[in-house]
């Protein structure tokens, strides 16, 4: 039987960083209401877009295996901000990378994106489709802001994260997976007027809006994330006690603590860095995996857990059994167009914009 190892891993976080303090001169707000609320006290702004994230990602996850990009046979992007609708983002990438010939998609879940992604591209893997396939989630979420609305404008950031998959036979890699969508509550949290049910000629909306419900928003995610983790190790035929650790999508850190306390997990066995990049939506989970790697946190014949929740309402658990490589094969220097702006430059013209 075949299964998907994960063998490379790299992440993408923009240069430019928009403190709480930096928000508070923008907005109505303060590094302790947004800390108290959040736990987060910065995120990224990106000066390049989303495909080009997703490759300077995918570089590093590339040099991380080993492997060239010509050897990939399944690019998949998750994501809800690409660049074009029309292609895709995924074509763009591998364009970039120069991986031609491989199957190349977007997929679109939101915050979820990345594990159902991962979950796609295991069972073409599991099935004899592919060979190698590289799972990509990469967001641009400030481009979405409006930042007079400090309810939203705070939560949000920009990054990409990246993994590369390998056809083995060693029992590895993600084994169950758990994943649905509550679309009853689906106005609960979307962009509104966005799409093909924004009237094209009348009213244009000069600033796009979140539409985002907190406290129910928080109830939903933690039900589901919980209830599907729970699912999933009985899948597995695991118990919590047989997870070395959790690899949360980082969107609250009431919710993580929550899920945390829901799963009995210590402080240790959970991954957390929304302090540092807020919600970066399909990336989160993503570059969360990556660093936890880079600090030594996952070793090898780790259980990891992962979940997620998003737009949709969609949510998502996940079963990792890591398989033996923690260390990358070559290290990856990322080159990419210069910032020469702070993030408040770079976010001038969208502040002005919102405030017309």
């Amino acid at each position: 039987m075949q299964y998907a190892d994960i063998i490379g891993w790299g992440k993408y976080t923009p240069p430019a960083i928009l403190t709480n303090d930096d928000l508070a001169s923008i907005i109505d707000t303060s590094d302790e209401w947004i800390t108290s609320r959040t736990g987060i006290k910065e995120r990224r702004i990106s000066h390049i877009n989303t495909a080009e994230m997703a490759t300077l990602a995918a570089k590093q996850a590339l040099a991380s295996a080993g492997i060239e990009a010509d050897e990939i046979d399944l690019i998949i992007v998750a994501t809800c901000c690409p660049d074009t609708l029309v292609p895709n983002t995924a074509s763009r990438v591998q364009q970039l990378l120069g991986s031609n010939g491989a199957v190349c998609f977007d997929l679109s879940a939101a915050c979820t994106g990345f594990l159902y992604a991962l979950q796609n591209a295991t069972a073409q893997i599991r099935i004899g489709a592919a060979k190698k396939a590289l799972v990509i989630g990469a967001e641009r979420m400030s481009w979405y802001l409006n930042w007079n609305n400090r309810d939203t404008a705070v939560l949000f950031g920009d990054g990409a994260g990246a993994v590369v998959l390998e056809a083995t036979e060693q029992k590895c890699g993600l084994l169950n997976a758990e994943m649905g969508c509550n679309s009853n509550s689906r106005d609960i949290l979307k962009i509104a007027d966005f799409g093909t049910d924004m009237d094209r000629f009348e009213n244009p909306p000069t600033a796009l809006q979140i539409d985002f419900a907190g406290p129910e928003i928080f109830k939903h995610a933690v039900r589901g994330m919980g209830k599907a983790a729970e699912t999933v190790l009985a899948q597995a035929q695991l118990e919590i006690t047989d997870i070395d650790l959790l690899v949360p999508h980082q969107a609250n850190v009431r919710i993580i603590e929550t899920l945390q306390k829901q799963l009995k997990l210590k402080d240790e066995q959970v991954m957390v860095n929304i302090h540092r990049y807020g919600n970066t939506s399909a990336a989160t989970v993503a570059i969360a995996l990556c660093e936890a790697v880079e600090q030594g946190k996952i070793k090898p014949g780790n259980n990891i857990m992962s979940a997620a929740f998003g737009a949709g309402l969609t949510w998502a658990a996940a079963y990792i059994k890591w398989g033996n490589r923690v260390t990358p094969i070559n290290e990856y220097s990322q080159q990419e167009q210069q910032c020469s702006q702070t993030a408040k430059q770079l976010l001038a013209v969208a502040i002005n914009g919102c405030k017309s």
